[in-house]
C-alpha cells in the first residue's frame, strides 16, 4: 500500500484504507474516499492534489492525501 499522494496521474486506484483521527476519516468519507472505492489523481501541484472520486473532482492537500492508502 502507498499513500494517494504518490499515485501516478491518470491511473485509477482502489482505496484500501483511510487513516487519521475519527474526524479526519469522517471528513474524507463525506468527500467520497471510502475503502473499496476508486480514486484517480488528476494533477498534483505545490502539495495539493486534485482527485476524481465518485465522478467529481476534489482538491485535497498533501497531508490528507497521505492518509488515503491505495
Amino acid at each position: 500500500m502507498i499513500p494517494l499522494s504518490f499515485a501516478n496521474p491518470g491511473e485509477e486506484n482502489i482505496i484500501r484504507k483511510v487513516g487519521g483521527s475519527p474526524e479526519v476519516r469522517k471528513h474524507l468519507e463525506n468527500l467520497g474516499f471510502i475503502p473499496g472505492g476508486s480514486a484517480t489523481v488528476i494533477s498534483s501541484m505545490n502539495g495539493n492534489v486534485i482527485v476524481r472520486v465518485k465522478e467529481t473532482r476534489v482538491a485535497i492537500n498533501d497531508e490528507m492525501a497521505r492518509k488515503i492508502m491505495i
